[in-house]
Order: C-alpha cells, then sequence, then structure tokens
C-alpha cells in the first residue's frame, strides 16, 4: 500500500478514463462508485459484504455524524474506520448540501452556516474551519471542503455569488486542513449550469491547488440531459491529472454517461435505498419486486449475477419477504443493488482498458431498451 495518496491514469478511451487512487489505507480503482455509510453504516449490510461486493471505499456524511454520535466521540473511540468496522479508505462529504437540506433555520454568512439540528433543534456552526475539524476527528482518508450547494434552478447572478464564496470557503478549507500526508483535500467546482462560471470555479480550485477535483451542484433537480450538458464541459476544465468526483450520482445510466464525459468517482444512495423499497437494478434495467407478477417466479433477479440474492433465492421468495416486511428482503435487495453497481464499474474499467468503451457503452443501452423478461 502506498504511504501517500497519488493518482496514476492507466488508460482512457475517448474521455473515459481508468486509473488507481493510492491512499495508506488501499487502492481504490477508477471509475469508481463508492456506496453511502450515511451515519457509519451502509444499511442492511454488514462492512464485510459491502467489501464482497468490490467497494473499495465508502462515503460518511460529516452532517450527520457531527450531530450523532459526534466526531469527538468517535475520535475518542479510534476514529471512524474502527468506529464502524471498515478499515478500507473512507471519504467525508464536508456537510455543505445536508446543511442546505436537511437543518432547519439556517443562517448562511460569510463565515459559515449556522442552523439548528433537524434531530433535536439544538443549534450549531458549521464553517470550512469547523468542517476540516470535523473530518480530521473522523480519520477521513478523503476530505471534500465545505462550499455551498447551490441549488437548481438558480439566476446567473445568484449562481455566481453563491460559486464565488464557496471559492472563499475553499480557500479557508486549504489552509484550516493543513499538511496531512496520506491523507487528502478535494475541492468542488461549482457555477451551477453556466461555463463561464465553471471555468472560473476551476481556475480558482486550481490556483489553490487540491489532490482531486469534484464537480459540486449537480444532481440537485436539473434532470439528467442538463447534467450531461454541464459534464460535456465542465471534467475537461480540471486537471487531468487529478481525480474527478461527480458528487451524488446516480442511476446506472447517469453513471455510464458521466464515465463516458470523463468522469472518475460517482456516490449514491440509490443502491441501497432502492434495495429498502423493494427496486432492483439489473442489466435489463429496473424493476420492483412487489409486483404481483413476481410472486410465482422461480427465476433469480438477473441470471446473471452471482450476488447471494441471485444464487440462493428465487424472484417469488424475495417478493414475499418484501411484501412480509421481512428484514432479510432490505439485506438481499441491497447487496444485490451494490454488487451490480460494482459489477458496472468493473465492466467499465475493463473496457476502457481494451479501448471498447464505445462498444460497451452501445450494449448497456441496447439490453437495458429490452427491458425485464416476463416469467416463464
Amino acid at each position: 500500500m502506498s504511504a501517500k495518496f497519488e493518482f496514476s491514469l492507466d488508460a482512457s478511451d475517448g474521455k473515459a478514463r481508468a486509473g488507481v487512487i493510492s491512499t495508506p489505507r488501499g487502492a481504490i480503482r477508477t471509475p469508481a462508485f463508492m456506496p453511502v455509510g450515511t451515519a457509519a453504516t451502509v444499511k442492511a449490510m454488514l462492512p464485510e459484504n459491502v467489501a464482497e461486493t468490490g467497494a473499495d471505499i465508502l462515503l460518511g456524511n460529516t452532517y450527520h455524524l457531527m450531530l450523532r454520535p459526534t466526531a469527538e466521540r468517535i475520535a475518542n473511540l479510534g476514529g471512524l474506520h474502527n468506529f464502524m468496522n471498515w478499515q478500507r479508505p473512507i471519504l467525508t462529504d464536508s456537510g455543505g448540501f445536508q446543511v442546505m437540506s436537511l437543518a432547519s433555520l439556517r443562517k448562511l454568512t460569510e463565515d459559515g452556516v449556522r442552523f439548528k439540528s433537524h434531530i433535536d433543534g439544538s443549534d450549531h456552526m458549521l464553517s470550512p474551519e469547523r468542517s476540516m475539524e470535523i473530518q480530521r476527528l473522523l480519520g477521513s482518508d478523503i476530505v471534500m471542503c465545505f462550499d455551498e450547494c447551490t441549488p437548481y434552478p438558480a439566476e446567473e447572478k445568484v449562481a455566481l455569488e453563491s460559486m464565488r464564496m464557496s471559492m472563499r470557503w475553499a480557500e479557508r478549507s486549504r489552509a484550516a486542513f493543513g499538511d496531512r500526508p496520506g491523507h487528502a483535500l478535494f475541492g468542488i467546482q461549482q457555477g451551477s449550469v453556466f461555463p463561464d462560471q465553471r471555468a472560473e470555479s476551476a481556475e480558482k480550485l486550481t490556483a489553490i491547488g487540491f489532490d482531486g477535483y469534484a464537480l459540486g451542484g449537480l444532481a440537485v433537480g436539473e434532470g439528467q440531459q442538463a447534467m450531461f450538458d454541464v459534464l460535456d464541459f465542465a471534467p475537461d476544465m480540471l486537471p487531468a491529472d487529478r481525480p474527478r468526483y461527480l458528487m451524488g450520482v446516480g442511476k446506472p445510466d447517469d453513471i455510464v454517461g458521466a464515465v463516458a464525459r470523463g468522469v472518475d468517482m460517482m456516490d449514491c444512495v440509490l443502491p441501497s435505498r432502492s434495495g429498502r423499497t423493494g427496486q432492483v437494478f439489473t442489466r435489463r434495467g429496473a424493476l420492483n419486486i412487489k409486483n404481483a407478477r413476481h410472486q410465482d417466479d422461480p427465476r433469480p433477479l438477473d441470471e446473471s449475477c452471482s450476488c447471494p440474492a441471485c444464487s440462493n433465492y428465487s424472484r417469488a421468495y424475495l417478493h414475499h419477504v418484501f411484501r412480509s416486511h421481512e428484514i432479510i428482503s432490505s439485506m438481499l435487495l441491497t447487496w444485490h443493488n451494490l454488487h451490480y453497481y460494482q459489477e458496472l464499474m468493473q465492466e467499465m474499467r475493463d473496457a476502457i482498458a481494451a479501448a471498447k468503451f464505445a462498444a460497451f457503452e452501445a450494449e448497456f443501452h441496447a439490453v437495458r431498451a429490452m427491458g425485464d423478461i416476463e416469467p416463464r
């Protein structure tokens, strides 16, 4: 394992890139999908089972962990890796998005955001300096700088003011992060859907200097085509020798489209959240296990899948345990979804290495267009 944080770009095919992020806690193969462990757990999964799906890295959430059980408590218990029994790399987001989306009575100033907890109404202040402190206490391998997630839609003037505040916060985050060998700090590009703002943001972040760069302000309601329109130009503005991380994405076709446009890392709650609500992702698209047409179906969810749900259980059984509100339903469906996402990432890495990404992408869409076949 590397004693420091490094990124090697091993292959490219068009804009699609494959490489490896080396960290003291292990390698992260890119393109990478990071399962979300919001409150120090990927819901319905044991950490070792998440690793078995092929995940190299998890995402933790600064906002949720600072409120409960608190970053100080986690630090006193040996840090987030020991606390949640995950010894591979962890990325933590800065808390900025959740402050905007979950907290109440927010007051945004140049200093940061003062807000009331959505859990108990207690008062808190989150600033670039406090976000860096929390992520240091957690022991995050990859730390995200503190930013304001610009809502969508936003008028051009509002987006510009928001982006420029985030850039000032990025400078403060960089200063507060300091020199931490083996740990990385990522800057976050903002600018909504405006190319000139994205360019200004990228220029400012590059001047500050970060170990990786995220594309923020997307997957916030703009729709897939608008997101792709931004991804057609925004990743190219970021340094080619550093990882590029698209935050909060997404559905399988979002992920394939993002990789085709030069994105290296993604995260989303969708595979685990969908598993708990009965939505299953397969090569032929999504299906709802709650639907009555599955109740007598002896087939697996996906005949080409080797996960425990597909290897050992029928659609009929999975329909039954979901309808019966059995806990095993969330466990098996989440395991399948995470396994599918990681297989998708491996297939893309292989396709890029073989210079066959365009063929992979065409087949991916063709198979999905066929849809789920009816039961025998």
